[in-house]
């Protein structure tokens, strides 16, 4: 028998059947690490100077609108973009091949202080309905068969823009990650006729170790197999296979959970808490995806404190990643913040 709080052991990511290798007696270890230096969080509502600010001037000309809620426009340095050919390279051992795709900023507000934890619910909800927008028109394209929603937030993330937003990669290939989960999750539902996170997420409900919020249509919780010191996951409670099929009271609960976990990541440390957060959800590629079911994922870099941040180095670029913390001490800590905020 295993002791998940003493013992080294590995847990197995059902989704991307990959391993992570949990050593919780190292959180023992006395820690003279790298800290980072704490970003002053305080903004001003206005900056004459950001390029995303209601009215101002892009690095490339452009003037934004005096947009009051969202606005989302084609990044200006787009990684993809619709002029990519399909070419194909082969020579020997090489291989490359063309790459088509639209890159899309989106602003959450208008606001540059705010952050989701900040904005209002009714706030939040438009940025709901701003992603389903994208994800309909990018993906009825006939040439973008993946569309994936993210967000780095933080200069710890590499975010080169403290305002309020996100981005929008919407390109012709199923990238890596996404396959991976396509590919469990098509081998659960042909083998059991159900979804592999909707089965998880009974199984998560009844043992109720990991479950930091929930409200009547979605759960937060960290998985099983987590890497990240505090990863979370929002998982629908009925199988929704991407952002379309939302209803009215469901945006409005996923607006809530939103506001919710990242409030409660903003406790953890007292601080701006950065992360990459996304949605995967179910391929544009015109064909049914029955097995697919819709969740967002957060990926925070903090460990120890403000200062502290998980580096992924070592054992983990050579072998396979690797936590101290485990995912039920990370859970707790967290569910004690959710209770604090909620009775406030």
């Amino acid at each position: 028998m295993i002791n998940f709080n003493e013992d080294p052991h590995r847990r197995y990511n059902i989704l991307t059947k990959e391993w992570i290798l949990v050593s919780p007696h190292r959180t023992k270890r006395p820690w003279q690490g790298k800290q980072e230096n704490v970003v002053s969080d305080k903004r001003p509502s206005y900056d004459p100077k950001c390029y995303l600010c209601p009215g101002n001037t892009r690095s490339n000309g452009s003037i934004n609108p005096s947009y009051e809620d969202t606005f989302s426009f084609t990044n200006d340095f787009a990684a993809l973009n619709a002029e990519g050919g399909n070419a194909l390279y082969e020579e020997g051992l090489l291989r490359a091949k063309g790459e088509k795709g639209i890159c899309k900023v989106i602003c959450f507000s208008p606001d540059h202080s705010l952050t989701l934890p900040d904005m209002t619910i009714s706030a939040i909800k438009k940025v709901i309905q701003l992603w389903q927008n994208e994800y309909q028109n990018l993906g009825s394209i006939d040439y973008i068969n993946h569309v994936q929603i993210f967000e780095n937030k933080g200069s710890t993330m590499g975010s080169s823009n403290p305002h309020p937003h996100g981005q929008i990669w919407a390109q012709s290939t199923i990238p890596g990650e996404a396959q991976k989960k396509c590919s469990s999750q098509i081998e659960h539902w042909k083998k059991n006729d159900s979804s592999l996170l909707q089965d998880y997420l009974t199984q998560e409900l009844e043992l109720n170790k990991r479950i930091v919020y929930q409200n009547q249509h979605f759960v937060t919780l960290v998985p099983f197999w987590a890497t990240w010191p505090y990863e979370t996951m929002i998982i629908p409670k009925r199988k929704i296979s991407h952002i379309l099929e939302l209803t009215e009271e469901e945006k409005h609960s996923l607006a809530d959970i939103l506001k919710r976990t990242t409030q409660i990541y903003d406790a953890i440390f007292d601080t701006s808490f950065p992360y990459s957060s996304g949605i995967h959800q179910a391929p544009t590629d015109g064909l049914e995806h029955p097995e697919w079911s819709m969740h967002f994922c957060f990926y925070p870099p903090l460990l120890r404190s403000a200062t502290v941040k998980k580096f992924m180095v070592g054992y983990e670029m050579f072998g396979e990643a690797q936590r101290d913390i485990t995912p039920e001490m990370a859970a707790q800590k967290m569910i004690l913040l959710a209770e604090h905020i909620n009775g406030q």
